[in-house]
């Protein structure tokens, strides 16, 4: 198997993962208290990102498994480890919000929520509620990335 199917076999296996994790394992206590500050936040933060990367790691030894996947303890150990390290970093939520303040997606970020200037209103004019957020869309695109990292890593160490 060439490191090209390796990379695919292993970036999908970690998206469905990371999907699971990020949505179904995670706690509404985890979501909730991971962004907030000191060690509230980063302990909660910490706790989401062991569940995950537990989850992704049974994803992935099923997928390697099922597949017979060569890949080795280091670059597992690599993919996963910058994969956790990217993902606590990002999930603190204020680390996310500065950068995409930085590159210029302040508004993008704000996107159906009460602070964008063109949030959505009910009938009676207060902020309505949405299915998404431009804070979402980032925070997932920014795992998104780091996901193909972790699987260029795991497909080639």
């Amino acid at each position: 198997m060439n490191a090209a199917a390796v990379f695919a076999a292993v970036f999908v296996a970690l998206y469905i993962a990371h999907s699971v994790g990020d949505h179904w394992v995670q706690t509404s206590a985890q979501s909730n208290a991971k962004g907030k500050p000191g060690w509230t936040g980063r302990l909660a933060d910490t706790r989401h990102i062991l569940t995950l990367t537990l989850t992704k790691g049974i994803v992935l030894s099923a997928v390697v498994w099922a597949l017979d996947i060569p890949v080795t303890t280091l670059g597992i150990v690599a993919g996963l480890g910058v994969d956790a390290a990217s993902h606590w970093w990002a999930d603190r939520r204020s680390t996310l919000a500065r950068l995409a303040k930085a590159l210029g997606k302040e508004e993008f970020y704000g996107l159906g929520t009460g602070a964008h200037p063109m949030h959505p209103v009910t009938a009676d004019g207060k902020p309505a509620a949405t299915i998404g957020t431009g804070a979402y869309a980032l925070d997932q695109s920014f795992h998104h990335l780091f996901l193909g990292v972790a699987a260029l890593l795991i497909a080639t160490l």
